[in-house]
């Protein structure tokens, strides 16, 4: 596990935005632009359980997530690593990024039967100008 040092930790609490990238049941790639947040070294973000990130990374829990300082666009990291998940907390985590992001409640999944997983990130690698 690679420890994410302070100034990755200060892109990823910034209104950044992050591309990760997971491998298709076909080898291709696929990238999501999502929402970041941390809990200590380990990068979180929110999806539904079923959609094509989620699929493609409960078969090959391998990932490249990329964050940009929009402020900096030379600041950035990359992180590989490996994902767990888990739906405890993932109605929570969605409606804290909401609030960083837009400054309000998540209201995204009202009316749906979305079931919100926590991809949890363990990063293996960094590697960027951030560091």
């Amino acid at each position: 596990m690679a420890s994410l040092p302070d100034n990755v930790k200060t892109i990823v609490d910034g209104k950044n935005f992050a591309t990760i990238a997971t491998i298709n049941a076909d080898g291709s790639p696929q990238t999501s632009v999502v929402w970041i947040g941390r809990d200590g070294d380990d990068l979180l973000v929110s999806t539904v359980k079923g959609r094509l990130k989620d699929r493609n990374l409960r078969r090959d829990p391998r990932v490249s997530v990329t964050v940009v300082d929009h402020e900096n666009p030379y600041n950035y990291f990359e992180a590989r690593g490996t994902v767990t998940f888990t739906e405890k907390g993932g109605s929570e985590l969605i409606n804290t990024l909401s609030h960083k992001y837009t400054g309000g409640d998540y209201t995204g999944d009202e009316g749906t039967d979305n079931v919100r997983v926590i991809v949890r990130i363990t990063p293996e690698k960094l590697t960027g100008y951030a560091l």
